[in-house]
């Protein structure tokens, strides 16, 4: 099940992302006409879709990464978890650009599904839309890979879709200012100190989650040493007390 800092963690990267979802997903809603002569069904159809479309793939991840039942495999996505959150921190506040490689590796895997997608242009019905923003969600971005990274870490196919929903959720102030031709909020979104604001948020979730695995890990391996030596105590004690229920007592080295 999503906890709070799960959950509060998914909907600010996506809210925190306005100014990246307005260069790349807002363009093309923007160039699409979405809300302007389009229809509002035809809108919501296409942000459904594209919200869709990453609920889904959380929870594939998130069902591909609980498959593997192995202690230091949890632990090691743990660490992961914190690492991205902290990543993806810096990302936002544009302190440390690395999760842009995440992007240029998925523009192999966006070429065959932009080709798809080009199927249901122009856009003329609701199910056009929402077919167009299923293949949408997978559009390279370094934001979006590495919260399905992120998500995958929660070993668990419905909270991992869960944390993807809340980040989609996260994306429409944005995307709908776009859509909607609210300029107001697409200026108040854009502001660099919101963006510093959430990114250190992340940062310290980031942090606190590195802590948290890290004493929990500790605390694991002394209660498997405890249990171990303790195990080891209770097997020689019955021994001796098996061997004197026999009548035999310990051997005693001549003097």
């Amino acid at each position: 099940m999503i906890d709070a800092t799960q959950a509060s963690s998914a909907f600010l990267l996506g809210l925190s992302g306005a100014g990246h979802c307005l260069g790349m997903c807002g363009g093309i809603a923007a160039a699409l006409n979405l809300g302007g002569t389009r229809s509002t069904a035809i809108t919501i159809a296409y942000h459904s879709g594209r919200i869709a479309s990453y609920t889904l793939l959380g929870a594939l991840l998130g069902f591909a990464a609980a498959s593997i039942d192995i202690g230091a495999w949890t632990i090691g996505l743990r660490y992961l978890a914190g690492l991205l959150l902290i990543a993806m921190g810096l990302y936002i506040a544009n302190w440390w650009r690395g999760i842009a490689v995440l992007e240029r590796a998925g523009a192999t895997l966006w070429q065959p599904v932009q080709r798809l997608s080009s199927k249901w242009l122009p856009l003329q019905r609701w199910p056009q839309g929402f077919a167009l923003g299923l293949c949408w969600g997978l559009m390279p971005c370094g934001l979006i890979y590495s919260s399905l990274a992120w998500a995958a870490t929660a070993q668990d196919a419905s909270t991992s879709a869960a944390m993807m929903l809340l980040f989609g959720l996260g994306t429409l102030p944005a995307m709908l200012a776009t859509s909607l031709g609210a300029a107001r909020v697409q200026a108040v979104l854009r502001q660099r100190g919101l963006k510093i604001v959430i990114a250190v948020l992340l940062i310290c979730s980031g942090a606190w989650t590195l802590y948290i695995t890290a004493a929990h890990s500790g605390h694991s391996g002394h209660s498997d040493h405890s249990y171990h030596a303790s195990r080891e105590d209770h097997t020689g004690h019955s021994s001796h007390s098996a061997e004197t229920a026999h009548g035999q007592s310990p051997q005693t080295p001549p003097e």
